[in-house]
């Protein structure tokens, strides 16, 4: 045997390319979420001034059918 195989530890591929959990990757997840939900927030508060009075869920129409023009008055058809 040579010194080069004694030094390291020998592992399969699979267990090789996993990667740790630990408290670093814990912080990386939980402030990417948090920046994630803040930004969401933020963009909502920003569009929501543009929306008007909340909870009313209707918008205004003025009833002239957006600029249509009036029907023709129906013909009495004889039978």
């Amino acid at each position: 045997m040579s010194s080069r195989e004694t030094e390291r530890p020998v592992m399969n591929a699979t267990r090789a390319r996993q990667g740790r959990w630990g408290r670093p990757v814990f912080w990386v997840l939980l402030f990417g979420t948090l920046l994630a939900a803040l930004g969401m927030f933020a963009a909502w508060s920003w569009k929501s001034a543009d929306e008007g009075p909340a909870g009313t869920g209707q918008e205004t129409v003025d009833g002239r059918g957006y600029g249509a023009p009036e029907p023709p008055s129906p013909n009495p058809q004889t039978p």
